[in-house]
């Protein structure tokens, strides 16, 4: 997992940079297989140099949205594991923090720990039963069934992954860059591509392999979007613009998911977050048992 700026340095074409979202390249290079049209005298077009920024802004904005609902998607799935896994944990260290302050307040009659003891307490949850810490494996009656499947060597239903698989982030990127609306200059094209990437946003939010390949499908079988023609210099000029905004506003929700809770502790283990969850579980585990023999000691 890359950082949605760190895919963006490494997508942008050559020759592109920025200035209020995009440079003019240098004159004599082609940018994405697009050559250089001449003018009836043989002289190179105004605009061209001009046509040729816009499409690699295009470019490297479609990257770089790819880049950010990449990432987003996978702190939403780690959000979401997160609060399934760890949040009875968490309950069950606050309720346990409760007690201990509750009976050092009995214990003391300190006003000061009675207020401590107050605020503990109005910050716990209900205690967390058995089913809850044991999320999908058992409750107060006994093992669940994928459990007492494992145990007996039977097919366990496989655990949801924090993030979509290797094939289903490969075809979301192929359909992003063949479908994504900022290549359409038609009012009634761009609703269609909107329309359609919704649905392949959605399902690459559920890793839904075989909905994506029917996407695909639908795509190519789709009408062929026409080759836009010479566009006026002012035109070209207000889309670069257009484009700046757009890379700006992608930006901010960029750094906002990387400064998150959840986007930092996803960092620290890009190529496993499985792994950290477990780690983080395990740590929450041992911090139990320590309260858990403080109070004891306390009631002694």
């Amino acid at each position: 997992m890359t950082t949605p700026e760190a895919e963006q340095s490494q997508a942008e074409p050559a020759g592109a940079g920025t200035s209020g979202g995009a440079e003019v390249p240098a004159g004599g290079v082609e940018q994405g297989g697009e050559a250089q049209v001449p003018a009836e005298d043989g002289a190179e077009r105004p605009e061209a140099r001009l046509e040729r920024a816009v499409r690699a802004a295009e470019q490297a904005l479609i990257e770089y949205e790819i880049a950010v609902e990449t990432f987003r998607v996978e702190v939403e799935n780690f959000s979401r594991l997160h609060h399934q896994k760890l949040g009875p944990m968490y309950a069950r260290l606050d309720e346990l923090d409760a007690r201990i302050a509750e009976a050092t307040a009995a214990r003391t009659g300190d006003p000061e720990d009675i207020r401590k003891a107050d605020e503990a307490r109005a910050r716990v949850l209900p205690m967390p039963g058995v089913e809850e810490l044991f999320h999908g494996w058992m409750d107060g009656e006994g093992l669940f069934p994928e459990a007492a499947a494992m145990l007996t060597d039977q097919p366990v239903r496989p655990p949801q992954r924090v993030r979509p698989s290797d094939e289903a982030r490969k075809l979301y990127r192929e359909l992003a860059r063949k479908a994504h609306p900022d290549l359409a200059q038609e009012a009634a094209e761009r609703s269609r591509r909107e329309e359609f990437i919704t649905r392949v946003n959605a399902a690459y939010a559920r890793g839904d392999e075989v909905l994506l390949r029917e996407l695909a499908e639908e795509w190519a079988a789709g009408p062929v979007p026409k080759e836009q023609g010479p566009t006026p210099a002012e035109e070209l000029y207000a889309r670069l613009e257009w484009l700046a905004q757009r890379k700006e506003m992608l930006a901010l929700v960029a750094s906002e998911l990387e400064e998150s809770a959840i986007g930092a502790m996803l960092r620290l283990a890009p190529d496993d977050p499985d792994r950290l969850l477990d780690e983080i579980a395990d740590q929450l585990l041992a911090q139990v048992e320590a309260r858990e023999a403080e109070l004891a000691a306390l009631h002694d």
